[in-house]
């Protein structure tokens, strides 16, 4: 059986993760969903792994946000209603609970590894910074529509989940240079909290570590590939890669200047 999850641990402060890059499902599941593997695929964020580049520390998600949604509270983890999913119907029929705690099971046990990987870390650092991929659907309403500019910028970063003061440094200075990136010939538009704030992960980490912590939840829209196909444009995927690579060193010194 596929593992649902990869641990990878180094010693840099600065942890990236992919928990949605998942499109695995356990057997059992396959036949019950409503949605074929195409519009699945779609609400997840796929290639987010690639983007991991920037720490020797990583945690990437194997199994599909559809079976169970590490970025949200365990009463909502495992989608029941179209309501919890952006309206999509995803069971053929009403889940049972027997089927939803076996995938509630994943879940925690996925928590169950991070308290072990991130106190093990905290022995190392007294501070860590977590880059939490993801990415987002801009064309929702047809392959040719594109959402207004202006409520989605092409890199979020959701704050939320910190002591937003104390971490002003590492924040403008992921601003910064994600804006003054070149992105082949141009600047991206990046900006905070417009479209998405952050989610459980980034709270849950939050809560257990309190200020030591930056979980930054990071938003790519998807114009690196067709959110439609699932096809990946290889060129925005490595600029994205250097981008967020290139972060680190100045994302290093900010967090130096930060006193908890």
């Amino acid at each position: 059986m596929a593992a649902s999850y990869t641990f990878i641990k180094g010693k840099s402060p600065i942890v990236a993760t992919a928990i949605h890059e998942g499109h695995h499902t356990r057997a059992g599941l396959k036949e019950l969903f409503h949605l074929d593997e195409d519009e699945r695929l779609r609400e997840e964020d796929p290639y987010t792994a690639r983007w991991l580049n920037v720490s020797d520390n990583r945690i990437i998600v194997h199994h599909s946000r559809f079976e169970t949604d590490v970025n949200r509270p365990r009463e909502k983890a495992v989608y029941r209603v179209p309501e919890d999913a952006w309206g999509l119907n995803v069971w053929k029929q009403v889940l049972n609970d027997e089927i939803a705690e076996a995938s509630l099971r994943v879940y925690d046990n996925f928590y169950e590894e991070c308290k072990g990987y991130f106190d093990s870390l905290f022995k190392l650092n007294n501070k860590i910074i977590v880059y939490d991929i993801h990415s987002y659907n801009h064309r929702r309403e047809g392959r040719t529509v594109e959402a207004e500019p202006n409520g989605n910028p092409e890199i979020n970063i959701g704050t939320q989940n910190m002591d937003r003061q104390l971490w002003d440094p590492v924040i403008e200075t992921l601003l910064q240079h994600f804006s003054s990136f070149n992105y082949n010939g141009r600047n991206l538009d990046a900006r905070e909290n417009i479209k998405f704030k952050g989610g459980y992960f980034g709270q849950w980490l939050y809560e257990r570590y309190g200020k030591n912590i930056c979980p930054v939840s990071i938003e790519v829209k998807k114009f690196f590939m067709d959110e439609w196909t699932g096809e990946a444009f290889p060129k925005d995927i490595q600029l994205i890669d250097e981008m967020l690579r290139s972060s680190g060193t100045p994302v290093l010194e900010a967090m130096n200047r930060v006193n908890t």
